[in-house]
């Protein structure tokens, strides 16, 4: 938390983080992973399915689902938190609107299964089980509720007198 000088009142860092440039980042990630996914199962990724034998094929049906969903969560919570940003909502209205979002959607299968499948379909899933992995951890920071401050004095003063107990020894 940081505090600011002219009133005294503390600000949530994690209300920031959406106009940060390192949001920006994350959402135009988020999106160009979406976009590049639908292109490669429309193009290539048709194509490299086709030649697959049948055992392999399904495990590419089922792998390229669960990749289409989770992209579709991880896009449905940037969009949230974009609107956030551009002042549609506030973060209170977007912690209720998450709880639609499934961040734990659609992980992939076995890795044995998912080695067998065409590499660039293997590159798009790890890719999105990557930004999964920062979005969650972004959604606890930005939601998990702020610690309860002391009413007054100093939070260092404990470790103060720990150290000062320590060397009157």
């Amino acid at each position: 938390m940081e505090r600011l000088q002219a009133d005294g009142a503390l600000v949530q860092l994690s209300e920031r983080f959406t106009n940060s440039a390192a949001f920006g980042t994350l959402f135009r990630e988020g999106m160009d992973l979406v976009e590049e996914t639908a292109a490669y199962l429309d193009g290539a990724g048709r194509t490299e399915a086709k030649a697959l034998d049948r055992a392999v094929s399904l495990t590419y049906a089922t792998e390229s689902m669960r990749l289409t969903t989770r992209l579709m969560q991880l896009a449905s919570w940037l969009l949230l938190h974009r609107a956030v940003k551009e002042g549609e909502m506030t973060l209170v209205q977007a912690n209720r609107e998450k709880t639609k979002v499934k961040l734990s959607a659609a992980d992939p299968g076995p890795n044995d299964s998912i080695e067998k499948l065409p590499s660039q379909l293997q590159d798009l899933i790890h890719r999105s089980m990557s930004l999964q992995t920062r979005v969650r951890r972004l959604d606890t920071t930005i939601h998990t509720p702020p610690a309860e401050l002391p009413a007054i004095g100093n939070p260092l003063v404990p470790h103060l007198n720990a150290l000062k107990a320590a060397f009157e020894r």
